[in-house]
C-alpha cells in the first residue's frame, strides 16, 4: 500500500525541474506514463533522471491549447514526482514513467538553461486518521459505487480495488483522478486537508452522478423513439403493401366495425351495457391500426357481444320425462332426483324461477359430476362443468382488468360464453378444494355468484358492467362440509349423495358400467356375462370404495382380457369379433385368472367374546368400518396411552370415557385411586391409518370397562355414539355406511344412540338385512347388552326385555327380538 511520506523542506532546497502536463493531473501515490514532445519539457526530464533523487515537478496547464506556456498558463499546486524510467522513441519525443510523491505549491519560477525550473514547497499532510474523516471516506465509498455503475467507464474489478482503499486520503485521490473534467482533478489536487478533499470528491461525484442519469434517461427516450418511429414506419409501409396486395382499402375497416355496430344493437344488452359498448366502439374507430390499444378495445367488445343476454333454452316441463332421464343414468339418489322433479315442477307452475343452488356431498365416484349432466339432459338445458380444485386466484372467478395485458373474463363469464344461453347448467366441480393466497380468495368471489338475491348483478371485472347469473342452475360438488367457508355453504342447499351398498353396485354395473365398457371396448351389446357370484366378488374382493370408479375399471380390465384371449386365437379382425356374438361368461373362479388374487379382505366380527376388546364403528369417505378397540391392563404408575394413530379428538373421548369409569369406581368394584397403580393401554388396530371422530366413545368405554372389570364382551355386538362425562350417549353421522359395515362383516346386534333413531326411517330396508339394531340412550345401557355380565356379578340382561324400543314396527324393522334368558351372542 502506498503511504504519503513527510518529505522536509530541506529536500527541495534546490529547484526542480518543472513539466506542464496537458489535460493530465498526477496525484501522490500515483503512477502515470508520460508522452513528452516539447523540447523544454524534454530537457526537463532529462535534468531530473540525472540528479540523485530524480525528483521533477508536474503542473497541469489552464489550456491545454498553448504550446509554450508562459507562468500564468500554469496552476499553482501540483504533484512532485520521481522519474522512473525514460524511454526514447525513434520521433524524437519521450516516453516518462512517473510516480508521483507529494503535493507540493509553486512558490517562484527560476531560471534555467532550456527548462522551466520551480522552487516549490511541500503541501502534504498526513496525520492520524479522524472519526469524521472514516465517516465521509464511508460516503464517498457509497457515491463511487454507484458513479463507477452509472458511467461504466471503469472495470468493476478495478473499482472493487479502490473501494478496498483504507486510507481517506488515499482513496480521494485514486478517485479524483478518475474525473471526467480537469478543473475538478485540479480542485481536489489542490485540497491540502484530506477532510475538505473528500467533501469536494463528494459534492463533485453528486453532480457527475445526476449528470450521468439524466443523460442515460435522454439517451433512452430517444432510442425507444427512434426504434418505434422505424418499427411504425417499416409495419405500415408493409401493411399497405399487403392490403395492395390482397386488394383492400380502407373501407373494409369501415365495413367491420358497422357490422360490430349492428351485432351489438341486436346483441339485447340492457341499454346501459349497450351504451358502454358503442362508446368502446366509437373509441376503437379513432385509433391508429397499429396501437396496441387496438387489440385490447376490439377483444373487449367482442366478450361483450359473444356474452349471451337474451338466448334462452326452453325448459322441458315433462316430469315424469324427465324422471325417465334420470332413472336411466343414476340408480338410486332418491333424494336428488325428488329436488329436481320439485323445480321443475314450480317451474312449471310459476313460468320463471330463480335457479337454485345445490351441492353436492360425497365421496369419490358416487356419481356426483354425471348427476349434473344428467340434469342439464332431464331438464332440456345446456352443461357447462369447470373445476375448483387448486383455484386459489379471485381472478380466475372474477376475471382480470382490462388493464393487464392477457386479460380474460373469469370462468363464470367464460362458462356462459361457452354455454351461449342464459339458463345453463353450470357445474362448479370441487368446491371444497379453493385455495387462497396473496392474490385473494376465490371463495369470498364466489359468495356473489351463488347468492340468488346478488347474482342477477353480477359484476366481472373484466367485462366491468353487471351480467345476470340468476337463470342458471348452479351445481357444485365436494367431498367433505368442513373445507367450504360458513358463508359460502349457507348460500347453497346440501344434498347428501351418500356410498352405494353392495347390492345397489351391483344394480348399477348390470344396467350402467358393464354395457359401457361394452362399448367402449367394441364389444356386441349383451355380449358379456358376468355372474352374480363373480359380480359380487369384484365388489367385495377387488374394490374397496363408496362409488363405483374402481368397479368400472375392474370390469374393464375382465374384458381387456378376454378381447385379447378372443383375438390370439385369430388373426382375422371379424372372425375374432364374431366370437363375441356368444355370450362370454365369467364366474366367481375366472377372477383370480383375469385379476390376480383378492386384494381386500372384508372386516368380520369377533368369533368369541373377549376380555378388553369392544367392536365400534367408523365412518370413511370409502363407507363404513368396523373398530376393533383393545385395552391391555398392566401393573404401572398410571400411564394411560393411546395408540393407533387416533386424532385429537377420538383420545378426548378416550380421556372421557375414563374420567366416567372412574367417576363410578365405588360403584363398578374398583377401589379408589385404581388408576394409580396401573397403566392403560389403548390401540386400535391398522396403526398407519389415522382415525378421528367422537364416534368412538361409547366403544372406548366398553373395551376400558372389559378390561378393568375383567368381563368379556360380547363378540357379536358393534357400537357407535359419543359419550359425555355423565354417560350420555349422543347422536353420530353416517348411520347408513357403518350399519353396512355391520352387516357385510357378519355383526348381529348395532347399539345406536337413541337420537339417531328418526334416522332409521331413511335408511332402506335391505340395509338393515338381519341387523338388531337396539336405541341407548346411556352407558349402562350399553354395559348391560355389550358385556356379557355386570359389574355386580349377574349376566347382561336380554334387549328385548329391559330396553324396549320405542316404535311398534321396531320389531320387524330391526330384526327379530330374543327370548329372555337366550345368550347374546
Amino acid at each position: 500500500m502506498i503511504t504519503f511520506p513527510n518529505i522536509p523542506d530541506s529536500v527541495w532546497s534546490d529547484a526542480l525541474p518543472l513539466l506542464p502536463l496537458r489535460d493530465i493531473v498526477v496525484f501522490p501515490g500515483m503512477g502515470a506514463p508520460l508522452f513528452v514532445g516539447r523540447v523544454k519539457s524534454i530537457n526537463a526530464l532529462n535534468h531530473a533522471f540525472s540528479s540523485p533523487d530524480r525528483m521533477i515537478m508536474l503542473a497541469a496547464q489552464r489550456n491545454a491549447a498553448v504550446n509554450e506556456p508562459a507562468e500564468t498558463d500554469i496552476f499553482d499546486v501540483g504533484c512532485v514526482a520521481e522519474v522512473i524510467q525514460i524511454l526514447r522513441l525513434q520521433d524524437g519525443s519521450v516516453k516518462a514513467m512517473v510516480e508521483g510523491r507529494a503535493r507540493a505549491r509553486i512558490l517562484r519560477h527560476e531560471k534555467a538553461d532550456g527548462f522551466m525550473s520551480v522552487k516549490v514547497e511541500a503541501c502534504e499532510t498526513d496525520g492520524e486518521v479522524t472519526v469524521d474523516e472514516e465517516s465521509l471516506l464511508r460516503v464517498a465509498r457509497s457515491f463511487f459505487s454507484r458513479h463507477a455503475k452509472l458511467t461504466s467507464r471503469l472495470p468493476k474489478e478495478v473499482a472493487d480495488d479502490f473501494l478496498k482503499m483504507e486510507h481517506p486520503g488515499q482513496f480521494a485521490d485514486a478517485a479524483g483522478s478518475l474525473l471526467l473534467s480537469l478543473d475538478d482533478r485540479q480542485k481536489i489536487l489542490e485540497e491540502f486537508r484530506i477532510r475538505d478533499r473528500l467533501d469536494r470528491l463528494i459534492q463533485i461525484l453528486q453532480v457527475e452522478i445526476e449528470t450521468a442519469q439524466i443523460d442515460r434517461r435522454v439517451r433512452n427516450r430517444v432510442k425507444k423513439q427512434i426504434e418505434k418511429s422505424q418499427k411504425d414506419y417499416y409495419l405500415t409501409e408493409q401493411m399497405k403493401a399487403i392490403q395492395k396486395e390482397l386488394g383492400k382499402s380502407p373501407d373494409d375497416d369501415r365495413a367491420e366495425f358497422g357490422e360490430l355496430r349492428k351485432k351489438i344493437k341486436t346483441a339485447g344488452m340492457p341499454p346501459d351495457v349497450e351504451k358502454k359498448a358503442l362508446k368502446e366502439l366509437s373509441k376503437l374507430e379513432q385509433m391508429p391500426p397499429l396501437s396496441a390499444e387496438v387489440t385490447v378495445s376490439r377483444n373487449y367488445i367482442d366478450w361483450l357481444v359473444d356474452v349471451p343476454w337474451k338466448e334462452r333454452t326452453p325448459d322441458k316441463l315433462d316430469i315424469a320425462g324427465a324422471e325417465k332421464i334420470l332413472n336411466e343414468d343414476h340408480h338410486g339418489l332418491e333424494k336428488v332426483k325428488d329436488r329436481i322433479l320439485e323445480h321443475l315442477s314450480v317451474t312449471k307452475l310459476v313460468k320463471r324461477m330463480k335457479g337454485p343452488i345445490l351441492l353436492f356431498v360425497g365421496p369419490p365416484g358416487v356419481g356426483k359430476t354425471s348427476l349434473g349432466k344428467s340434469i342439464a339432459r332431464a331438464m332440456g338445458r345446456k352443461f357447462v362443468r369447470f373445476s375448483l380444485g387448486g383455484v386459489r386466484d379471485e381472478a380466475e372467478i372474477r376475471g382480470h382488468r382490462r388493464t393487464y395485458i392477457g386479460s380474460l373474463p373469469g370462468r363464470l363469464v367464460q362458462s356462459m360464453k361457452k354455454a351461449g344461453v342464459k339458463n345453463p347448467v353450470i357445474m362448479l366441480d370441487e368446491v371444497d378444494k379453493l385455495s387462497s393466497d396473496f392474490r385473494g380468495d376465490p371463495a369470498s368471489a364466489l359468495l356473489e355468484a351463488l347468492d340468488p338475491e346478488q347474482n342477477h348483478t353480477f359484476n366481472d371485472h373484466y367485462l366491468e358492467v353487471d351480467y345476470d347469473l340468476s337463470e342458471v342452475m348452479f351445481i357444485t360438488t365436494a367431498n367433505t362440509l368442513h373445507t367450504i367457508p360458513r358463508p359460502l355453504l349457507d348460500r347453497m342447499e346440501v344434498i347428501n349423495v351418500s356410498g352405494y351398498t353392495d347390492m345397489e353396485k351391483e344394480e348399477i354395473a348390470k344396467k350402467h358400467l358393464i354395457p359401457k365398457q361394452e362399448k367402449e371396448h367394441g364389444l356386441p351389446p349383451g355380449s358379456l356375462d358376468i355372474k352374480e357370484d363373480a359380480l359380487r366378488l369384484i365388489i367385495s374382493g377387488y374394490t374397496k370404495e363408496a362409488g363405483v370408479r374402481n368397479l368400472e375399471r375392474e370390469i374393464g380390465s375382465v374384458i381387456r382380457k378376454l378381447a385379447r384371449k378372443v383375438a390370439e386365437k385369430s388373426k382375422d379382425a371379424k372372425i375374432a369379433k364374431s366370437a363375441f356374438r356368444k355370450k362370454l361368461e365369467v364366474t366367481a373362479g375366472d377372477l383370480v385368472k383375469y385379476l390376480g388374487e383378492i386384494k381386500f379382505k372384508e372386516d368380520e366380527a369377533e368369533k368369541k367374546d373377549e376380555v378388553g376388546v369392544a367392536t365400534g364403528l367408523a365412518w370413511t369417505e370409502l363407507g363404513g368400518a368396523l373398530l376393533k378397540i383393545e385395552t391391555v391392563i398392566t401393573p404401572g404408575a398410571g400411564k394411560f396411552i393411546l395408540t393407533g394413530k387416533l386424532g385429537e379428538v377420538m383420545k378426548e373421548s378416550a380421556q372421557a370415557a375414563l374420567s366416567f369409569i372412574r367417576s363410578r369406581a365405588a360403584q363398578f368394584g374398583l377401589h379408589k385411586g385404581f388408576q394409580d397403580k396401573i397403566d392403560i393401554h389403548i390401540h386400535i388396530p391398522e396403526g398407519a391409518t389415522p382415525k378421528e371422530g367422537p364416534s368412538a366413545g361409547v366403544s372406548l368405554a366398553t373395551s376400558m370397562a372389559s378390561a378393568l372389570l375383567h368381563i368379556p364382551a360380547r363378540a357379536g355386538t358393534a357400537m357407535t355414539g359419543e359419550i359425555t362425562l355423565r354417560g350420555r350417549v349422543l347422536a353420530i353421522g353416517g348411520l347408513k355406511e357403518k350399519l353396512l359395515a355391520a352387516g357385510r362383516a357378519g355383526v348381529r346386534r348395532v347399539l345406536i344412540p337413541k337420537e339417531n333413531e328418526r334416522d332409521l326411517r331413511e335408511i332402506p330396508l335391505n340395509v338393515i338385512g338381519d341387523l338388531e339394531i337396539i336405541p341407548v340412550e346411556h352407558i349402562d345401557e350399553v354395559f348391560r347388552l355389550a358385556l356379557s355380565a355386570l359389574p355386580n356379578g349377574k349376566k347382561g340382561t336380554s334387549p328385548r326385555k329391559e330396553i324396549p324400543v320405542s316404535r311398534k314396527s321396531s320389531r320387524k324393522r330391526h330384526g327379530p327380538a330374543q327370548a329372555p334368558g337366550q345368550p347374546l351372542n
